[in-house]
């Protein structure tokens, strides 16, 4: 069985699956993330672990990537196996396939330097596929794709954010 066909098998039993029992597809993920040494974090979610960091410039330690390299990879790489499970459901073929995330952005907003958002200023993605398919199912493979991606959803659309704070206070003996 090719990897296209194995794809696309899946996504028609998740389909069948969640057709039948919608709540399937509802869950939680939770991420813990920890500081460990200065502005180093410890990101934990499941069985993966990972690091990031901030470069000495702005007060960091420099030993791995930044928060926003997970943002563009995760918009990225959602993109990107979204196009292929759209395509492998779509038996179209696809030679390769890569997805490209520009962001501008501006540190003042995150200094308090200047009066600007913190966050980014624009957000752009190149997607490069070679195939065999015309441009015509191309684009409608990639258009539909791009209506059911997670994260370009979350990229381009307000969502509910909720802060809880727990503070926990040293106790003091005398």
């Amino acid at each position: 069985m090719s990897q296209m066909d194995k794809i696309k098998l899946a996504i028609k039993r998740s389909s069948q699956a969640l057709t039948l029992k919608p709540n399937l597809g509802k869950g939680t993920a939770i991420s813990k993330t920890k500081i460990t040494n200065g502005l180093t974090c410890e990101i934990e979610e499941g069985n993966w672990k990972f690091t990031a960091d901030m470069p000495p410039s702005i007060g960091g330690n420099g030993s791995a990537p930044r928060p926003g390299v997970y943002g563009r990879a995760a918009l990225g790489s959602c993109l990107a196996i979204g196009y292929m499970m759209k395509a492998a459901s779509m038996n179209i073929p696809i030679t390769s396939l890569a997805v490209e995330v520009e962001t501008d952005y501006d540190d003042g907003g995150l200094l308090g330097t200047a009066d600007i958002d913190p966050g980014y200023m624009e957000v752009r993605y190149k997607v490069i596929v070679e195939s065999e398919a015309s441009e015509e199912d191309l684009l409608r493979m990639l258009d539909d794709a791009d209506e059911r991606s997670p994260y370009l959803d979350v990229f381009s659309r307000s969502q509910v954010l909720k802060r809880e704070i727990h503070i926990i206070s040293p106790q003091i003996t005398s």
